[in-house]
């Protein structure tokens, strides 16, 4: 069965960040795949990957890495499949990942959620979103998680009065 979302990342230190989009995924029912390659230490797996990936069944990219942060841009620049990219905090707080995912030239975009765990969590939703516009099965399950997160901070609302 081939796989709905391609996760990416530059280095295997970046695991236990995108791990997290992985998780998001699997709660709300969509099949991912997963790889560690480098935009610097391995271009041509990069390329091969990006270039192949709506070939392989995917429908979406996300990819995370931190310092030079290329990986995100190498897959829009060759993949004609929507990017989201995570920045990672590799340094500088993740300011330089940031800017290095987010300043992208027009024509090749990279949509960008934030640093860290909290930007794997919300590619994950953001690639629920965009698939569940042809997906109406997915449609529902992802409905209904919100409406799950919207019970979860009533009742917690209501603990405190």
């Amino acid at each position: 069965m081939s796989k709905t979302v391609g996760i990416v990342m530059g280095s295997k230190s970046d695991l236990p960040v995108m791990e997290a989009a992985g998780q998001v995924l699997d709660e709300l029912g969509v099949s991912w795949e997963m790889r560690i390659l480098s935009a610097h230490r391995t271009p041509e797996q990069a390329h091969e990957f990006a270039v192949t990936a709506r070939d392989r069944g995917l429908k979406l990219i996300i990819a995370g890495a931190g310092m030079a942060a290329h990986l995100a841009g190498v897959m829009a620049g060759v993949s004609e499949l929507p990017v989201i990219g995570v920045p990672l905090g590799a340094s500088l707080g993740g300011f330089d990942s940031l800017l290095a995912t987010v300043q992208m030239p027009p024509g090749v975009p990279v949509a960008t959620v934030a640093v860290g765990k909290a930007g794997a969590k919300n590619a994950a939703w953001m690639a629920v979103r965009i698939l569940a516009l042809s997906d109406e099965d997915l449609r529902q399950r992802h409905l209904a998680a919100r409406a799950a997160m919207t019970a979860k901070v009533l009742e917690a609302d209501a603990s405190i009065q």
